[in-house]
């Protein structure tokens, strides 16, 4: 009996996932998500937290903003700032220079969670290291749905690990390549804005993921 192909077996499995998590899903006002995503469309996240820690650490501030096509929609954004129940350190300030009274009237993190799964809808998510960003935010989503964000996921970092090594001779593919977003940039030379702000991150992360996918078309 032949195997599966991976894209045959994610059409059998994906309507069964999406099933499954919907009858799971503890708030139905959000069902909204597993709506069609709107065609050629995405949402690209980024946030700003107390630290590294996903057990310990909180988020303090949420960017995001919407492409639509090989447009980045700055017009069509999120900000949000997020009150975290612990104090602040001092040295996660000297990074992302949100000092205690700048979040001391941000909002409940729940609020902001049900804010920003409103403004993503059934979009697929695009980050850079989206990993962290996401344990982070489904920390706070699993105590209000039971699940975690059920949206398709796009990491800009893997994109540009598959563009730089499809430049490489056919010998010398699938080793290291720096993936540190500063190089990205300047190796897709875009324009740098001030790193460690949630919507500057979201605004540099969604014109690298426009212009690596129009690279890896080509």
């Amino acid at each position: 009996m032949n195997p599966i192909e991976p894209n045959a077996f994610r059409k059998i499995y994906e309507p069964i996932r999406k099933k499954w998590l919907m009858f799971h899903l503890a708030d139905e006002r959000y069902q909204f998500m597993f709506d069609p995503p709107p065609p050629n469309e995405w949402v690209v996240l980024d946030c700003e937290t107390t630290g590294l820690s996903v057990t310990k650490d909180e988020i303090i501030s949420i960017g995001a903003v919407k492409i639509v096509g090989n447009t980045l929609m700055t017009s069509e954004r999120l900000e949000l700032l997020v009150k975290p129940e612990k104090k602040i350190s001092p040295e996660s300030v000297k990074i992302h220079r949100l000092r205690e009274l700048d979040v001391a009237n941000g909002l409940d993190p729940e609020v902001a969670m049900g804010k920003l799964m409103h403004f993503i809808g059934s979009r697929p998510i695009v980050g850079y290291y989206l990993e962290f960003d996401l344990a982070m935010l489904n920390k706070v989503i699993w105590r209000m749905l039971g699940l975690g964000l059920p949206q398709p996921k796009i990491e800009v970092s893997a994109l540009f690990y598959d563009y730089k090594n499809s430049q490489l001779p056919i010998n010398e593919r699938n080793g290291n390549i720096d993936l540190r977003f500063n190089t990205l940039m300047q190796d897709l030379n875009l324009p740098v804005r001030e790193a460690h702000d949630a919507i500057n991150d979201a605004v540099m992360t969604g014109m690298a993921f426009i212009k690596l996918r129009q690279l890896l078309t080509k």
